[in-house]
């Protein structure tokens, strides 16, 4: 097998995923779209909208992930080379 500079291109199509949301929770996601809009001077954004910018915020925000992350990398990295 040859041993190309490129690595493998990653497939960005989204997925779409349904789930179900608590009440309790669905009602937050309101609150904040509508003061999220009222800060911005604009109508409040469907809450669902919410979710995937608020998703990778938490995930761009958790170090313990992050560490996580490069130690699995780096495992990796010693198993292709080692």
């Amino acid at each position: 097998m040859a041993k190309l500079k490129l690595n493998p291109i990653a497939n960005d199509k989204p997925v779409k995923v349904t789930l179900e949301l608590p009440a309790p929770l669905h009602r937050d996601l309101s609150r904040y779209a509508e003061i999220l809009g009222g800060e911005a001077g604009q109508s409040p954004p469907d809450p669902v909208r919410l979710i995937v910018p608020m998703l990778e915020r938490f995930i761009a925000t958790d170090r313990g992930f992050a560490k996580a992350k490069y130690e699995r990398r780096a495992q990796i990295a010693d198993a292709k080379a080692g």
